[in-house]
């Protein structure tokens, strides 16, 4: 019997993810994570340039280190920049003090990784990611994955793995390399079964741990209306239906479909953690609440009877 996925923190958020957070609003955020027993978060240099990884290590600097998991990411190498301006174009409202540069060789990772632990505050984080390897798959199997098992054998961190939105290449990792963990972002939602298809069986097969990402699109499952955002893009009409035709169901079995969502992605075995990403307190607790909430059986039964999930999910 598998151990039930926990609830993690993403910190995208709180490095100013397409809004300002203020300072206190932030660590208030992670000090309400903490308050309700979350103990795994991620971050990432991408995520604020840099901001969100700061502001994450102060808040839980005030903790043990050995009573929390972190993990971050490699793969965008931060460079020094006047070119001025903000970074709204890549989704986060900080001012444009660096530019990403794609980096996937021994050197590039060793130096990312050096310059995130320097922002956090901390000499090892327990898990690292390859950072959305999309369009550098040569790159990330070539010479990522093996610099990453280095620095694991060396014991400079304690799990390795990718982090993606899309589930082909994260397969791969899990069926070609020693990765310990993979991170899937919105392909195992109540809108988006493809990790089905491949990742989680694979997953299953070789006992890699999968941690869930975007349980709500970005959105679109926690608050369906016009307008919300799915994928990080306006949702579309189609995908706003199906949305609302949740919201209704979970309604009438006297949940709310941000409960749903966050079960669903829970419950598949090769699933470990469910990370969700909150900008303020009220967000994690709000979180933390629909996560503990009860999801009547019949609601799973009549959401597969009406074809919005498959058969025999979730598992």
């Amino acid at each position: 019997m598998s151990t039930p996925a926990g609830l993690g923190f993403g910190a995208a958020g709180i490095g100013n993810l397409f809004t300002e957070v203020g300072e206190e609003q932030a660590y208030e955020a992670v000090a309400a994570a903490w308050h309700r027993g979350i103990r795994y978060y991620d971050t990432a240099p991408h995520y604020g340039l840099g901001l969100s990884e700061r502001r994450l290590g102060a808040a839980l600097r005030e903790h043990p280190r050995e009573e929390y998991t972190i993990s971050t990411k490699v793969g965008r190498r931060l460079e020094p920049t006047d070119a001025g301006g903000d970074d709204l174009a890549n989704a986060f409202a900080v001012p444009a003090t660096h530019h990403r540069v794609w980096d996937f060789t021994e050197d590039g990772i060793r130096r990312t990784l050096d310059a995130s632990l320097e922002r956090l505050g901390l000499d090892r984080v327990d898990v690292v990611y390859l950072h959305d390897p999309d369009e550098h798959a040569e790159a990330a199997f070539r010479e990522g994955y093996p610099a990453l098992e280095k620095l694991r054998a060396e014991g400079v961190v304690g799990a390795i793995g990718a982090g993606m939105n899309q589930t082909e290449m994260l397969t791969r990792f899990v069926r070609d390399t020693d990765v310990d963990v993979v991170l899937c972002a919105g392909r195992y939602t109540l809108l988006d079964h493809s990790a089905l298809t491949d990742l989680l069986p694979a997953a299953v097969a070789r006992g890699t741990a999968v941690v869930v990402g975007g349980a709500f699109n970005s959105g679109l499952l926690a608050d369906p209306r016009p307008g919300a955002t799915y994928d990080y893009a306006r949702v579309p009409a189609e995908l706003l239906d199906r949305a609302l035709h949740l919201k209704s169901v979970a309604d009438r079995h006297g949940t709310t479909l941000r409960a749903v969502a966050l079960a669903f992605c829970a419950a598949h075995p090769a699933v470990t953690s469910v990370l969700v990403g909150a900008r303020s307190a009220a967000e994690v607790h709000d979180c933390a609440d629909q996560f503990t909430a009860e999801v009547p059986a019949a609601l799973w039964q009549e959401l597969r009877d009406t074809g919005s999930l498959p058969p025999g999910e979730p598992s």
